[in-house]
């Protein structure tokens, strides 16, 4: 029984129960929910204990030269700004006076696609040394060069949205001459770095509908990535895409179970972004059933839908990006503590 689907899905169950016994081979009974600070979040079964455990900051504050139909720089809005190099270390000093662990360096792209990390490079390599903090960085499309500099600041991942259309690449994120290649490119060259990554990729990016993400999850599997991350679209207000109908539960749990059976042995996550309600109660319990190996942000009810599936459970206040370092460190962990 498919939960809170009202119907004995016998298919669909059974197709996902590959995925959990991919799971179960190569990462044993364990999973992790996620709940960092990047927003207020609280449940009966997760209640945040900081409001700095993990941060978000854009370099360009709101501005975007892209303005994809999904966004409009929407998402900047909601992360501190810090558009020069003194005022991301100020910021990140303040998250460790806080007691915080760590910060995503975000921003908007530029024309071609890329995130201006550059003038920022010197910043986050004292956040590195200086302040001991875990710095993930948003890439975007990354060149050789890039790469090689993040490697020598030592961040500790790029997060990088992977694109598996290039009718997408024109139409949603307004690229004019980059695509998948670009985004292959960028793959290789961050892991040739030696800069960990975890690409991300929006099921229903394209208005909703399910058209790429088979091929970008493909490209994903050609790199020795350090965790892939999926998110749904979440249609929203003041975007082209506000009344855009995002994927069903079903068609998400058919492309998480896509990218289990695709990338057996890395770590599969459900990221912040997903429709909520009914739907992401649905969707969570599916990707469960898959075999994901963490949630961020989980429904109510789910962490004990997991236990009751035989699972142990683990939560951190981390982003769910450091999933590879924080499956190692819990499993030392007592049941229900919180990951550092």
């Amino acid at each position: 029984m498919v939960p809170g689907s009202g119907q004995d899905n016998e298919s669909l169950t059974s197709r996902l129960r590959r995925g959990w016994d991919i799971a179960r081979e190569n990462f044993g009974d364990q999973i992790i929910f996620y709940a960092p600070s990047l927003k207020r979040y609280a449940t009966g079964e997760i209640q945040q204990t900081s409001d700095c455990s993990f941060s978000a900051v854009s370099i360009t504050a709101g501005r975007c030269a892209l303005m994809c139909d999904h966004c409009r720089g929407t998402i900047l809005n909601h992360m501190d700004a810090t558009d020069t190099p003194d005022e991301l270390l100020l910021r990140a000093e303040e998250i460790k006076g806080k007691g915080g662990k760590g910060l995503l360096v975000s921003g908007g792209a530029d024309l071609d696609g890329a995130v201006p990390l550059g003038g920022f490079i010197g910043a986050i390599a004292e956040i590195k040394t200086r302040l001991g903090l875990r710095v993930l960085v948003h890439t975007g499309i990354t060149s050789a060069r890039m790469a090689g500099e993040l490697a020598a600041a030592g961040v500790d991942g790029a997060l990088i949205d992977i694109i598996g259309s290039d009718e997408t690449a024109r139409e949603v994120y307004h690229l004019k001459t980059a695509g998948m290649d670009d985004y292959r490119r960028s793959l290789m060259n961050l892991c040739d770095a030696g800069v960990p990554v975890s690409p991300h990729v929006v099921m229903g990016l394209h208005y909703g509908l399910v058209r790429g993400e088979r091929d970008a999850i493909d490209m994903v599997s050609e790199f020795p990535v350090s965790s892939l991350v999926l998110v749904g679209l979440m249609p929203l207000r003041g975007t082209p895409m506000e009344g855009a109908e995002p994927p069903s539960p079903e068609a998400m749990g058919e492309l998480i179970l896509y990218a289990r059976m695709r990338l057996p042995q890395v770590p599969l996550l459900l990221g912040c972004e997903r429709p909520g309600g009914s739907h992401k109660s649905l969707t969570d319990a599916l990707a469960i059933q898959a075999g994901v190996n963490g949630i961020a942000y989980p429904a109510e009810g789910i962490i004990a839908y997991a236990r009751k599936l035989g699972l142990t459970t683990r939560t951190s206040d981390m982003c769910c990006a450091l999933a590879g370092e924080l499956m190692q460190k819990a499993t030392v962990m007592p049941d229900g503590a919180e990951g550092s």
